[in-house]
């Protein structure tokens, strides 16, 4: 079952402050605060209750169970951040399981062009002096927050506009 419209209007102002703090963070210091996770689930938790019937709200906690458990072992790996796996785990239950296909076709452009705008960014010293403190322009991993948070309020957002 795909989320729907009105579901994706209710979280969306919750879910924006959180994703431009996360990409914010992440850019800058190359780590997302635990904070922020406890944040998303927080509004999760709250607006969940308002916005999706009571059964699919309690399904979608599953998500989070289980992208977490995926991100724990892929971190135990070396193949994610810790933050990026309890990221991903805390924005899981805001995605429904019918609209897992095109999330992840979404969630491979928004990694795409972050990784583009990114790297273009960095190699140009006038965008690179606006903000040179940020540790994401000399370290070899990416900040993985941005993709992630874009590609969370780009789905709630489309899935919204479904309603128009």
């Amino acid at each position: 079952m795909a989320l729907s419209a009105s579901a994706a209007l209710w979280f969306l102002p919750g879910v924006i402050p959180i994703a431009l703090w996360v990409a914010w963070s992440d850019l800058s210091a190359m780590r997302i605060p635990n904070k922020t996770v406890y944040l998303l689930v927080a509004v999760y938790a709250v607006t969940g209750l308002i916005a999706l019937p009571l059964e699919t709200y309690l399904w979608h906690w599953v998500h989070l169970l289980v992208v977490l458990a995926v991100g724990f072992v892929l971190n135990i790996a070396g193949l994610v951040g810790g933050g990026d796996a309890k990221f991903a785990a805390a924005m899981a239950p805001f995605i429904a399981l019918g609209d897992l296909g095109w999330f992840l076709v979404l969630f491979s452009v928004s990694m795409l062009s972050a990784l583009a705008c990114h790297r273009a960014a960095r190699a140009v010293p006038a965008l690179r002096n606006l903000v040179p403190h940020w540790e994401s322009w000399t370290r070899k991993e990416f900040p993985m927050g941005l993709p992630l948070a874009a590609s969370l309020v780009f789905y709630l957002a489309l899935v919204a506009l479904r309603a128009a």
